[in-house]
């Protein structure tokens, strides 16, 4: 039986730590106040309660949270020049575009109108390069949280094997360049599997680290892990469940019930990497609030 990972409550540490610094800088900075802007375009559901989330989280910490709320036929140009806007906005000291774009909308485009100085999520391409570089800025908020959970946990990274399966620009490329920097949580061996992976049993029953990023619900089953590794589940998925009020719940890219019988630990889902990706985002903003007035 595996050590199930409490991420919510490493979460909760950590937002207590932030909302604590805001107060200690608000001493000698009156006024001090972090601002977070988010911004949704369009219905998404899920969209709609991941920005409502970090919201209520930013204002919990003692952030100023401003939520912009865009219609669906927002369009490209619309919808840079509204960023761009918000990036000279000295209120704002992180902005957060909520992901997915609707399919009109050039995503990439949209990031790169982002200033790198407030790019709490760590995707503007000069903040992917200084990650590559061994000396990062902004890390994306996911990925830092899945280091700052196996720190936090006692888990050792050096030199151990880790494999993320996915290679997504939030998740898979960012985690994996973050793991193999000569830094505290990392020095690991890392392997990105993907789609197009050969022998993909093979290559996770290697791991000491499994790190599932797929989104694909279940899609890790207990003989593609090893005996004692750390699972990681990054997965969020819906799946419906008429005995709840919403309609669905939420379930991971990891077979929970029959891997925590092979693992050494695990995260769950929900619980586990999802609030901590909320935590990453404030502490992010915290730290952009904090050059923004020479800490």
């Amino acid at each position: 039986m595996s050590v199930v990972l409490d991420g919510k409550a490493i979460a909760d540490d950590l937002t207590k730590s932030v909302a604590s610094e805001i107060n200690l800088i608000r001493k000698s900075n009156a006024g001090f106040s972090p601002g977070l802007a988010a911004v949704l375009v369009g219905e998404d559901p899920a969209s709609r309660v991941y920005v409502r989330n970090k919201k209520r989280s930013a204002i919990g910490a003692g952030m100023e949270a401003l939520d912009y709320h865009l219609p669906e036929s927002t369009n490209q140009k619309e919808l840079e020049d509204y960023v761009a806007k918000l990036s000279k906005d000295v209120k704002v000291d992180g902005i957060l575009v909520q992901l997915p774009l609707p399919d009109h909308i050039d995503q990439e485009k949209i990031i790169n109108v982002i200033s790198p100085d407030k790019d709490v999520d760590g995707l503007h391409p000069y903040n992917v390069g200084l990650l590559v570089k061994g000396q990062p800025r902004f890390v994306p908020a996911t990925p830092a949280g899945v280091q700052h959970i196996l720190v936090k946990s006692g888990i050792e990274v050096s030199g151990k094997h880790v494999v993320i399966c996915g290679r997504s620009e939030i998740v898979g490329k960012p985690l994996g360049l973050l793991l193999m920097q000569r830094n505290k949580g990392a020095n690991a061996t890392v392997t990105v599997c993907h789609s197009r992976t050969q022998n993909l049993y093979h290559i996770t029953s290697q791991a000491d680290i499994l790190i599932a990023a797929v989104g694909q619900q279940n899609f890790i089953k207990a003989d593609m892990v090893k005996k004692g590794a750390v699972v990681i589940d990054v997965g969020t998925n819906r799946v419906h469940d008429g005995s709840r009020k919403s309609g669905y719940r939420l379930v991971g890219d990891v077979d929970f019930e029959n891997v925590k019988d092979v693992a050494s630990a695990i995260t769950p889902v929900p619980g586990g990497v999802g609030p901590m990706t909320i935590a990453m985002l404030l502490k992010n903003t915290l730290e952009s609030a904090k050059r923004r007035i020479n800490l």
